[in-house]
């Protein structure tokens, strides 16, 4: 799932670890200086971008009808007066997605300042807020408690993070509240990240073998399911005690997954607001030293539901102001035990 690939290794690592799978929209970007870009750069952004889109976009027709819509922008002059790099990476994001929809589809500047500073760290793998490593965000797993009336609590902030550290963890936080009667799980400032962690969190939550979710990749015209693991490392919560997450407009591509999932399933109640709406996901092509295109090559196609959420979100179950949401699930699972 990764397809960042350049001769220009360090301008690949920079974008691959900064904007890993397909997180890469709600991950605030770093502060960071400007650039003035001149009309050959401006040229070279643009065509390497559509030459991207069109090699690798889930949808061709609608790859081919973005290009289109661009190249005639450009031949129109509409970007000839942008010399700022953010303002064009802005605009073409804009133009790229007021055709496809796709919240995934952007094209991101990052300045090469912010590039060696983040590289004098000893290469470590950087989020795009450019000061934490995994490890130092705990592999996505910002809490785990146990609230009164025994009731779990497990905010996790990515899945964007693999690897032995992450999987433990993983089992660090789930067996922790896996005694409690009830869990909720709070996405709310989760951008998204890698099916694979998505699936692993998941197997927490069952049983048995559940059949999860299936991305289709345009190259090579295969499909790819995801179970949930037969084993995990960790005690499990279990497949019968009530689950609640928690979402918002913040809960975006991986993170809408999980809940989606979960909902189809009828394992869990969604609390909260409408999610983001981004079900395909991709990875990153470099644009030169400064920008990249994140091109989404893939999408989701839930075994329930046969669909996804692209576009539209994930809607709770249960409606209430994002802020609110966690309020209103403890008050939820508290009435729900003590029936």
């Amino acid at each position: 799932m990764r397809h960042q690939t350049c001769s220009l290794l360090v301008v690949a690592a920079s974008f691959a670890a900064a904007f890993a799978m397909s997180d890469c929209r709600a991950q605030p970007m770093p502060e960071q200086p400007d650039m003035t870009i001149d009309a050959g750069t401006r040229a070279d952004v643009i065509r390497g971008a559509l030459e991207a889109i069109q090699e690798g976009y889930v949808f061709p027709d609608v790859a081919a009808k973005t290009a289109e819509f661009v190249r005639q922008r450009e031949a129109a002059g509409q970007y000839a007066t942008l010399d700022s790099a953010k303002a064009f990476a802005r605009q073409l994001t804009d133009d790229l997605q007021s055709v496809t929809r796709d919240k995934h589809l952007r094209v991101m500047y990052r300045s090469l300042e912010l590039q060696r500073r983040q590289g004098a760290l000893g290469g470590a793998p950087m989020l795009p807020n450019g000061i934490a490593t995994p490890r130092a965000l705990n592999y996505g797993f910002e809490k785990a408690e146990r609230l009164e009336g025994n009731v779990g609590l497990v905010e996790i902030r990515s899945f964007s993070a693999e690897g032995p550290e992450m999987e433990q963890a993983a089992s660090a936080a789930m067996t922790f509240v896996a005694n409690t009667d009830a869990l909720i799980i709070d996405l709310r400032r989760n951008g998204g990240g890698r099916p694979e962690m998505v699936a692993l969190v998941t197997s927490y939550l069952f049983d048995g073998r559940t059949h999860l979710n299936d991305l289709y990749w345009r190259k090579g015209d295969r499909t790819e399911s995801f179970f949930t693991r037969d084993e995990v490392a960790g005690k499990r919560f279990g497949g019968k005690k009530p689950v609640y997450v928690l979402v918002g407009p913040r809960t975006f591509s991986g993170a809408e997954e999980f809940a989606y999932n979960l909902k189809a399933l009828g394992r869990a109640t969604i609390v909260g607001e409408t999610t983001g709406g981004g079900a395909n996901p991709g990875g990153m092509r470099p644009l030169g030293p400064s920008f990249a295109v994140f091109v989404p090559t893939g999408r989701a196609i839930n075994p329930v539901t046969k669909t996804n959420w692209e576009g539209l979100g994930v809607e709770p179950d249960v409606k209430v102001p994002a802020g609110e949401a966690l309020e209103k699930a403890v008050s939820l699972a508290r009435e729900r035990l003590a029936r």
